[in-house]
């Protein structure tokens, strides 16, 4: 067994392990038999009460996570083998339902859904059964059944924090444990909006059935109860009335309609969270630490990378309302074809972060990153007016991230279905172009690629420009077997080609302010991001044994006083947030002075001198064309005007025996696509969507 496979099962003993323990935490046998053993153990004088759930809860997956950046670092020096994916990997990611609400849905989706959905009721059904066996009379002249309602109200709180547990990790774009089972921030995205309406949905529960209960039993004093020694019932309060704007804003139509608001509402969530560990206590935070710790890692690094102005290089304007982001970029910066970038434009908004495809390649251009946006929004088209429309000679940008996937996964198939609409061909861009990197290659199979494009408007077929790189096409493009069907929806016929407006560069002035996109803790970023994570959270252990065991244990049992409750929580919260600070501050210090030189050389390097726009040939434009690879690219491009694509006859007449058919684009395309390659009429079609809405 080689060392990867042998660090892979120790993950999956130690998940298998932590998820036991969640199975077996409602149950009898877990309160009364394992729970005492374990507190006699290792609820100390330095840990208290949160002894058992540090090590029960909170260090298996620190462990994965800390131990899981290790893997993944000596894994990426294997590309070969992560271009692979196995075929059960395949089979699991194939669409089985798509519908709304729920979109796109694959075998590997149900099967978590599945699992924690039964995890859900097991632990309902075991908690409300020890419950009512041992039911606790709250005062004075309660009845069972009102005893058993309360009961109920808590269970349902209980349930939501196992939601809590595992809600942060989808939403942690540099997370170690996503790419472990081969997922992405992006692609998991769902699972955070699954979790949050889940969890809304039993907190709102669990809320007016304690609102019912105290209105029924004459306490409705209890709502605003701050108590010492026990749960604080406002906080609780606090976080859902936080907690319900929050969720409505969420709701698909409308984040779609109200995008700004819903981003800015979404921005309580500190708060939130605040008031919400304030109520369940640090016993319970615990429980969810993993997940917050993790989050807040990361989000502390991006905002340590946002704070440095990007060097916008050039930027190229199309007629059809699309620009072009040209970064500089640091050599030793890697990422895959479809991962994206955030950017953030302070002359637009100094708080709105959005998420682009990288349409360049790493590998064929080493020292540029390019992103694609068309104005769509309010804000994109404010970015091209201000491009397009003024003599900026110099732009301020900050950008977080690349993120995406670890392997190109797509190389494996025989061909290549692209299906897009609109800006949906970017990360088709990229593929094409790694695709033409490795066809460089002797030992590699050049896959069949087939474009499918549908575009509303003739001016639109401009961004096939963009297919060539402003730094110019290899030659190898002439080599791939490349189609292109490209479909304009709204226009049933060819206009003039004098119509058509040139392709426009504007080019940048450096500022010594600027700097490369890099990685955000240098070259070797996941090691670095596991000596993060593994210092922070043994610092943080250290430094609560030693608030515990010389400051709250000797209130408790020297005064004859108790802690306050919400206090101890504090304490908890204090010490994760200050010790990520400044556990990341000193690495993403330390890791800019040893880039500092390479940023250097990359900042002294002469811009090159602008060059003119290939144009748009796609219409019949009378001009001579450039070089091979234009006249390439022109030659593969069939223009159907006033139609749109039967994907159905296009998708079952590619006979190949392994085609992945890779679709980005509106919803309803989107969806059309995986109803096909889920309909099991082609069994030789591997389905993929590259989207960030359901």
């Amino acid at each position: 067994m080689s060392s990867h496979a042998m660090m892979r099962m120790i993950f999956l003993v130690v998940f298998l392990g932590w998820l036991t323990i969640w199975v077996m935490l409602p149950t009898k046998l877990y309160k009364n038999t394992w729970r005492p053993k374990l507190d006699s153990k290792l609820n100390s004088t330095y840990y208290a009460a949160q002894g058992t759930n540090l090590l029960l809860f909170s260090f298996p997956m620190m462990f994965i996570a800390a131990f899981g950046c290790a893997y993944l670092h000596f894994q990426k020096k294997s590309r070969a083998s992560n271009s692979k994916s196995s075929g059960a990997v395949a089979f699991l990611k194939r669409p089985v339902l798509v519908m709304a609400p729920l979109g796109i849905v694959s075998a590997l989706d149900l099967i978590f859904s599945a699992m924690f959905v039964a995890l859900m009721i097991w632990s309902l059904a075991n908690y409300l059964y020890v419950s009512f066996g041992h039911l606790h009379m709250d005062g004075v002249g309660e009845k069972i059944w009102q005893a058993k309602f309360r009961s109920v109200s808590l269970r349902l709180g209980y349930i939501g924090n196992i939601c809590w547990a595992f809600l942060f990790f989808p939403v942690t774009r540099a997370s170690s444990l996503l790419p472990l089972v081969g997922l992405t921030s992006e692609s998991s995205i769902k699972y955070h909006i699954w979790l949050g309406h889940v969890s809304n949905i039993l907190f709102v529960a669990h809320t007016i059935g304690f609102i019912i209960y105290w209105a029924m039993t004459d306490q409705m004093a209890e709502m605003i109860e701050w108590s010492r020694t026990y749960v604080s019932n406002v906080a609780g309060v606090i976080a859902i009335v936080i907690a319900i704007p929050m969720w409505v804003t969420s709701m698909p139509r409308f984040r779609r309609k109200m995008f700004e608001v819903f981003f800015y509402t979404h921005h309580l969530y500190l708060v939130y969270i605040v008031f919400y560990v304030l109520h369940v206590g640090d016993t319970y935070f615990c429980m969810i630490l993993p997940g917050i710790f993790l989050f807040l890692i990361d989000r502390f690094l991006r905002f340590l990378q946002s704070r440095h102005r990007a060097r916008l290089l050039s930027a190229r304007v199309l007629p059809c309302g699309v620009v072009e982001l040209n970064f500089c970029k640091a050599p030793g910066l890697y990422y895959n074809p479809t991962s994206v970038l955030f950017v953030n434009v302070p002359r637009i908004s100094k708080l709105q972060w959005h998420p682009f495809t990288i349409a360049s390649n790493c590998n064929t251009e080493q020292d540029k990153l390019s992103v694609i946006i068309k104005s769509e929004g309010s804000w994109s088209q404010k970015l091209y007016q201000e491009i397009s429309s003024s003599n900026l000679d110099h732009l301020e940008i900050s950008t977080e991230g690349p993120y995406g996937p670890l392997s190109d996964h797509f190389l494996r198939h025989e061909s290549l279905v692209l299906v897009c609409g609109g800006s949906g061909i970017t990360p088709f861009i990229s593929i094409i172009q790694e695709i033409i990197f490795q066809s460089q290659k002797p030992d590699f199979k050049v896959p069949r690629v087939v474009m499918i494009c549908a575009f509303k408007h003739s001016a639109d077929l401009a961004m096939l420009d963009l297919l060539l790189p402003i730094s110019g096409t290899p030659a190898q493009i002439c080599q791939l077997q490349l189609q292109i069907e490209a479909y304009i929806t709204s226009e049933k016929d060819q206009p003039n080609a004098d119509t058509h407006e040139p392709l426009q560069t504007i080019w940048f002035k450096p500022s010594p302010l600027d700097s490369p996109i890099s990685a955000t803790l240098g070259p070797n970023n996941w090691l670095w991001l596991g000596a993060v994570i593994s210092s922070s959270f043994i610092m943080f252990l250290l430094l609560l044994s030693i608030v515990t065991g010389y400051y709250i244990y000797p209130i408790d049992h020297n005064t004859g006083k108790i802690y306050h409750f919400s206090y101890r929580a504090l304490w908890d919260m204090f010490l994760v947030c200050a010790c990520i600070f400044v556990v990341s501050s000193l690495v993403f210090l330390w890791r800019k002075k040893q880039n500092a030189w390479e940023i250097n050389q990359i900042q002294n390097t002469e811009v090159p001198t602008p060059t003119t726009s290939p144009g748009s040939w796609f219409c019949g434009a009378d001009r001579e064309l450039e070089s091979l690879p234009h006249q390439s690219l022109v030659q593969a491009t069939k223009v159907h005007f006033g139609s749109r694509p039967d994907l159905k006859k296009i998708l079952f007449d590619i006979k190949e025996s392994d085609v992945g058919v890779l679709a980005c684009g509106p919803r309803k395309m989107r969806h059309e696509v995986a109803k096909i390659c889920a309909s099991g009429l082609a069994d030789n079609l591997q389905f993929e969507y590259i989207s960030f809405t359901l």
